[in-house]
């Protein structure tokens, strides 16, 4: 489902109403501070808490390519150290659509397994997507016994 920027989307309704296509620009503003000196690949992102907070992130290259953060869990980790555990979306932008990496789509659906996921459509417009649209079956604290409310 696609979404132009003054669409009305669930990013957009109630209290920290955000619209999509300004979502998507805090992510890019935040990819301009990505640290990609080897794969020149800059990324941001931007979630959105039901209160309208919107932490930001950007990928974090390492020469020890293995210890690289992708912006997405750079904006999620930041989001939950600072006591945030309920989010309404996030966007991600990067050179042309953007889609998360597995990793991050799996760290993300432990919050939130329908989370939209806000990318730059082809056309420039925001594209609007659901985390379980784009990962398949989930590893989630459901599978270890875990009650909801006790990570809340």
């Amino acid at each position: 489902m696609a979404a132009a920027g003054g669409t009305a989307g669930p990013a957009e309704d109630g209290p920290g109403a955000v619209a999509w296509g300004d979502l998507l620009a805090r992510a890019e503003a935040a990819a301009r501070h990505a640290y990609a000196p080897y794969s020149r690949f800059r990324v941001g992102a931007a979630l959105l808490t039901p209160e309208g907070r919107v932490f930001t992130g950007c990928n974090v290259e390492n020469a020890s390519y293995g210890l690289s953060m992708c912006a997405e869990r750079v904006a999620l980790f930041k989001a939950v150290s600072e006591g945030a555990r309920r989010f309404r979306a996030i966007a991600v932008a990067g050179p042309g659509p953007c889609p998360p990496c597995g990793a991050c789509r799996q760290a993300l659906a432990e919050f939130d397994p329908a989370l939209p996921v806000v990318l730059a459509g082809a056309d420039g417009e925001p594209a609007v997507h659901t985390l379980n649209q784009l990962l398949a079956m989930p590893f989630l604290p459901a599978h270890l016994g875990e009650p909801e409310d006790e990570r809340r």
